[in-house]
This record gives structure tokens, sequence and C-alpha cells, in this order.
């Protein structure tokens, strides 16, 4: 089953969109621009989901859901944000179809358009913070968190499956609080549980920093990140956390009275990820032979895998390892045997190292006989034959280990792949090799934009945890003053 999908080496593109759609994560729709992520797919999506929901829960947030229609006129009253994301917008004019007169099918009903229309989500922010205004009158009502899981629209017509869609899933937290300082912790710390999540679960290595002021979010004051490196060397954004000021607060008349009885306007962040994540689990630690899951993310931890010739041989093999499934879903793994009887062992080797399975066990006759099994890991590949007594103890070492080991992989990786450059000519030469370079900016909109439109290269971030970045020096590019390095690459 690999040889169906194209080489990272030959077609790193191409690898990708093969490997989305051989390990059934997901496929194009009959809706332009849009996907249908399968069983497989949604399974790593929901323990995404589900883990992340637990870590935002620990920090006091609350769920809530929000209508999918904004008015348009709410996305008029914060200037910012209505021009960041109008050229994306879905606008829908009419409610109601009727009978083609002149002919088979449907047709809009001419008199059934909206007095005023209606915007299809691209984000929240204008909805919620109109509905704060309700919830909001004393400083005892903030703080507010805030989050919702959804789906949103940005009209995109270049797709790319998980990476960008019109539609994509995703969360977006919205909080309100009483001070400037309160919701500025607010967004570090949920850029802190991304950042968490990325290196622990998803064994993604990423870089925390501040976006500069082009590439914030639209109407943020600040914008704060995690970036990842994927194999081709192109970046990724994973997450972003941004401090929101009292902008939408101002917008929607969004005030609360103080401890002294006066009126104050509420400061907001707001902070998301999405199915964007699936992709960068899949070019992060995917190789030639399909998908490589940490053990933390994939929905099946271990499959069995009978080998056999005989029916009772067969049943055999399927009694022993429905006895060790128990034990191991005791721990809490998920486990599965795959005692197809349609296809070939090879075969269904071939399909679970394609989706990405960690573990593989295989028994046969003698196997069971000799109380051994072939114990197979998907990170390394690599195969052992290991006694069956004690296996379950050792499974759970085996998992942890893997998960350690993939993220180790995708550091030395990261770390690899920065370089520090001091010329615009060097600069020049190093982002055709792909990976992060750490250079000088004096910090202009204008040198920016310049950088990209010359290298396609844009500012990643402004890292915030890396000592290496503070040190004086002049731009790369205008050969201006420079507090501190930033980081940059092409990117996704």
């Amino acid at each position: 089953m690999a040889k169906e999908v194209t080489s990272r080496s030959d077609n790193y593109s191409q690898w990708y969109n093969d490997l989305v759609v051989k390990a059934d994560l997901a496929e194009q729709s009959a809706v332009r621009g849009c996907m249908v992520i399968k069983p497989y797919g949604y399974a790593i999506w929901e323990k995404m989901q589900s883990i992340l929901d637990g870590m935002f829960k620990k920090t006091g947030v609350k769920n809530a859901y929000f209508p999918l229609f904004i008015p348009k006129s709410f996305l008029s009253r914060e200037a910012e944000h209505v021009e960041g994301f109008a050229k994306e917008c879905a606008v829908v004019t009419h409610h109601r179809l009727m009978a083609n007169p002149n002919g088979p099918g449907v047709v809009v009903d001419p008199d059934a358009r909206l007095e005023e229309e209606l915007v299809v989500r691209p984000t929240s922010e204008t909805i919620i913070w109109n509905t704060y205004k309700n919830w909001i009158h004393s400083w005892r009502d903030l703080p507010i968190l805030c989050n919702q899981w959804c789906n949103v629209v940005r009209w995109e017509m270049r797709t790319r499956l998980f990476l960008r869609t019109a539609e994509f899933l995703w969360q977006e937290g919205h909080t309100a609080h009483a001070t400037a300082q309160e919701a500025r912790e607010e967004a570090e710390r949920m850029v802190g549980v991304y950042a968490d999540f990325a290196r622990n679960v998803m064994a993604l290595p990423v870089v925390v920093g501040h976006k500069s002021p082009h590439e914030r979010f639209a109407g943020a004051l600040d914008t704060l990140t995690i970036e990842a490196l994927m194999q081709d060397g192109k970046a990724l954004q994973a997450g972003t956390s941004h401090s929101l000021g009292q902008n939408f607060a101002k917008s929607f008349d969004v005030q609360y009275t103080d401890k002294e009885g006066n009126q104050q306007y509420v400061w907001a962040s707001s902070w998301g990820v999405s199915t964007r994540l699936m992709g960068a689990l899949i070019m992060a630690h995917g190789d030639d032979n399909g998908l490589v899951l940490p053990p933390a993310l994939a929905p099946i931890q271990v499959v069995m895998v009978p080998i056999y010739k005989t029916p009772e041989e067969r049943a055999a093999i399927v009694a022993r390892m429905t006895e060790i499934k128990a034990e191991l879903e005791k721990d809490g793994h998920s486990v599965e045997i795959d005692d197809r009887d349609n296809l070939r062992p090879g075969f269904k080797f071939a399909e679970w190292e394609l989706k990405g399975v960690p573990v593989r066990l295989a028994i046969g006759p003698r196997d069971l006989s000799g109380g051994t099994v072939e114990v197979h890991r998907r990170d390394t590949l690599e195969k052992v034959v290991e006694p069956l007594e004690g296996l379950a103890g050792r499974i759970e070492g085996l998992l942890d280990d893997i998960q350690r080991n993939i993220y180790a992989k995708a550091l030395a990786f990261r770390d690899a792949s920065i370089r520090k450059v001091d010329t615009w000519d060097e600069f020049k030469e190093e982002i055709e090799k792909g990976g992060f370079l750490l250079a000088h900016w004096d910090g202009t909109p204008e040198t920016e934009i310049k950088i990209q439109d010359e290298t396609k290269a844009t500012i990643r971030c402004i890292p915030v945890d890396s000592a290496v970045c503070m040190e004086e020096g002049r731009c790369v590019y205008s050969g201006k003053p420079s507090h501190q390095r930033v980081l940059f690459a092409r990117s996704y």
C-alpha cells in the first residue's frame, strides 16, 4: 500500500496529498474547497479535541455555542477586523427557494431577500461581543472565559486537505477581563497550553513568539503564536492567541462598573487552533511508509494480526489475543484485533503501517505454542520477538518510548534546521534550503514586506523563549540597527 504513496523526496506535496487520502483521513467533497473528514481522520481530531478541552477547563474555561450567522452590520463596527476578513466572507442573501417556474429544479425566491445579509462566521468576535454586552454589567461579572468548538468558513479557492479549506473545524476561545494585564496574561496562558499540547501530545516541537504587527490577527493589539517546522523545511502556524485590548468592547459598547463605581470598557483575548493541526501531525512525523502517529493521539495504539493456516489455529490465536486485548484495555490502551479472513498478513501489515498505528503484534502457531509474540514499532520499523508473559506491562513502556522518540526525532530535525544569517546575500542563499532563519530585522513593515516580496519568506514570530535572539545587530535587508533576531521561514 505504501507503494501507492509518492515518496517525500520525489514530490513532498504529492506525498502529503496521497497520504491523507490513502490513510483514510479525508477526501475532497462535492462542494468545492470543502472536505469530508473520514472516520479514522475524525477519530484523531476527536482525541485532539478531548485532550485540549480538558486542558482548557483546567484553566477555568467553560464551553458555549454562538450562532453560525453574523449580521453584516456587526462586521462593520470594528474596521480593522472587517478589513482582515472581508475578502473571505460567505454571505447569505435570501432565506427561501422556490420551484423553478421555467423548468425543473429550484431557484432562489426573489421575494425572499433578507433585510440584512448574514455572514457565515469566519470567526466569532463580533457576535460574541454583541452577546457579552448582555452578560457584563459589574466587575463581579468578570472574567468571562468561554470557548466554542465549531466550524467556520473562510472562502478559499486554492485549497489543500486539512491545511487550507473553505470550511474547517476549530475551537475559538473568547475571554473578557477587567484589566489589560489580566487579558494579556490569559493570552499568554493559552499559548502556553497550545505549546504544551503540541510538545507533549502531538510530539511536535514548536517555537513560541509574538507575531509582527504586519502578521497580527485583524483587530488584535498582540498575537502570540506557536510555529512548527515541517519536513520539507516550511513553517506551519499551529495555533494563535490574541490580546485584543478594548477594541471589540468599544465597538459593541461593553462596559462594566468597577469597584469604585466608575464605568470601564472590558479587555479581551481570543485564541484558537483548527484541523490544521491534522496537517501538522502528518507532515511533521510521516514517512514514505505512511503516517507515524504519536501514541497519545493514535485512535488505535496497538493492532494485533493473527497468522494462521487453519480455522483451528485462527480460533486459538484470536482467543489468546482477546485475553491480551482485555489486559491492554484495562490499562487504558486502544487495541484492535485484525482477524479479517480475506486479506493476507502482509497486506494487513502494510495497511497498519500506512495508518501509523504505533505498535503491531503478530502471533502465529509457533508463537502460541512457544509463548512468544512479534512486536513491531512504527516509529523505527524495528521488530523483535518477545515472551508473551508480562507483555501488557511492557507495552506501556514501549508506547511511552515511542512518544518520546517521535518528539526527539522532530526536535533534532527542527534544531538542525535553525540557522543564523547576518547578510542579505546569506539570507537569500539559506532561505532556498528551507528551515528557520534567525536574522536581524529593523522592525518596520516596509522592510518586512520587501523581504517577503523578494524571497517569499515571512517573519514567523519574534521568539519569547530563546536567549539566542536577544542581541544587538543590523537588519539583514536595510542595515539599520536591530535589537534582536526574529524567525523567518517560508510557510504554508
